[in-house]
């Protein structure tokens, strides 16, 4: 039997609308790339490299073609590599652990924090007191759905065990800890521009920050076939440049974001004040940081109804992450974590639910969404 279902009035995200708000604008970055004449790197990515850095409030900033590219690139550029073990998290986009072996390195899993679902202190702690077999060389922590994860704890631990600290910050462009902005704390970090996130492109994108002079040098060769001078190589390297078209339309969109994560804190408090009293876990706030809401993640036993009754509302909502890393096929029974195991990230994975939020998302949608949630308990 055929079902017929309403179309998705209101898409989880919306990549299309952000374009549309700036098209002028846009359009016209697009259009003085195209009629420069320079299609790789060049003046656009230079212009951009030096606006994030200012934003971010770091000294150097490396454009690269991804976010997983950046992460690779970084690990590289400390030479972290074959018996290196890198300490992450399970819940985060698979590209984390991805570019980890992509340089060689080992992903050790750390368990997640149960309300922030960011690295919990005390269980890398656990595990750096028993390492799995290899050197330890990097805490790789990930600031997911907009939250910081807790960085003075983090970094305290990665000085006294002497590693270095990356952080992924994908999905928390402009995010503050304790009023500095993430990406400025670890020796080096990494953004995707990927066009979902906070700040995105209309294409792939990513971009390697530092303060480290040394270090930046490195990225930029890197980055480029280890290139220090144009067809000589001067070190091991990939091909992994930021386009000048996506450096132009991320030089526009960049100008809006700091308005573009107001507007979504707005819709998440609005998320807040219409479903309370509701049987849901809300997102946490961590004390002392700003929650840019990449995503707006609800908790809820039987998520898989309340999904299906959105669905047939025509409300679109997402899963960040059905499947934990050390669960997907590839990994399975072959990453090491601590002793005290995934716990945390097990039991969040099929309950956790990502509302509708981007900057162009109307009240009026919000509301929707908020009717229909209430609907269901009711």
């Amino acid at each position: 039997m055929t079902i017929n279902r309403p179309a998705l009035a209101i898409p989880q995200t919306d990549p299309r609308a952000g374009y549309l708000a700036q098209r002028t604008a846009i359009d016209a970055a697009i259009a003085r790339v195209l009629e420069g004449g320079a299609y790789i790197l060049g003046r656009e990515v230079v212009a951009f490299e030096a606006a994030f850095a200012d934003f971010v409030g770091v000294a150097h900033a490396i454009g690269v073609g991804s976010g997983t590219d950046a992460l690779e690139i970084a690990l590289r550029a400390y030479e972290i590599g074959s018996g290196d073990l890198v300490f992450t998290v399970s819940h985060t986009a698979v590209a984390t652990v991805a570019a980890i072996e992509r340089a060689g390195a080992t992903p050790v899993l750390v368990d997640v924090e149960p309300v922030t679902y960011t690295m919990a202190p005390g269980e890398l702690v656990r595990i750096l007191q028993a390492p799995p077999t290899g050197r330890p060389a990097a805490v790789l922590p990930v600031h997911i759905y907009g939250q910081p994860a807790e960085l003075s704890a983090l970094a305290e631990i990665a000085q006294g065990y002497g590693l270095r600290l990356i952080e992924d910050c994908a999905q928390c462009h402009g995010a503050l800890y304790r009023g500095r902005a993430v990406g400025s704390f670890g020796d080096v970090a990494c953004f995707s521009f990927y066009p979902t996130k906070n700040l995105g492109a209309l294409g792939d994108g990513g971009m390697v920050v530092t303060n480290d002079p040394a270090l930046a040098a490195a990225l930029r060769e890197i980055r480029e076939y280890g290139w220090r001078e144009r067809y000589v190589s001067a070190r091991n390297g990939i091909n992994s440049r930021l386009d000048p078209i996506q450096a132009a339309i991320l030089g526009v969109k960049l100008r809006s974001l700091a308005a573009d994560n107001v507007r979504r804190q707005a819709i998440a408090e609005r998320y807040d004040a219409g479903l309370a009293g509701l049987p849901l876990a809300l997102p946490a706030r961590r004390p002392q940081t700003t929650h840019v809401f990449h995503q707006y993640v609800i908790r809820f036993a039987d998520r898989d109804a309340l999904r299906e009754r959105l669905r047939a509302a025509g409300i679109a909502t997402g899963i960040h992450y059905p499947v934990p890393v050390h669960k997907q096929p590839t990994y399975d029974g072959r990453l090491a974590c601590g002793p005290s195991g995934l716990g945390v990230t097990e039991r969040a994975a099929p309950q956790i639910l990502s509302l509708p939020i981007y900057p162009q998302l109307s009240e009026e949608s919000v509301d929707c969404v908020i009717g229909e949630i209430r609907g269901f308990f009711r």
